[in-house]
């Protein structure tokens, strides 16, 4: 196994426990899921953070602190929309 997916199966176990503990499910597409972890992967390997795969990194540490995953607009958005902006986490059904 590649050390890409190594870390993303470690990303897949600490959002598996993340969404059970917060009451979310994970994306129930296994492809979607798939394509948000390793977008999680790649940019924990490029930048050392778990930046949204979906949101710019700026370079901005203070701007960029707010989109480690999970980010700060993810409770609102799965409230509002019933899944974060990355699809990653969706409302427990």
């Amino acid at each position: 196994m590649s050390e890409h997916e190594d870390l993303k199966n470690k990303m897949y176990e600490w959002t598996e426990k993340y969404a059970d503990k917060a009451g979310y499910q994970l994306n129930p597409d296994k492809e979607g899921l798939d394509y948000v972890l390793d977008g999680l992967a790649a940019r924990l390997e490029k930048f050392g953070k778990r930046y949204c795969p979906c949101r710019i990194v700026t370079g901005n540490e203070s701007e960029d602190k707010k989109i480690i995953c999970p980010c700060i607009y993810h409770k609102d958005e799965i409230e509002r929309d019933g899944k974060c902006h990355c699809e990653l986490f969706f409302k427990a059904d």
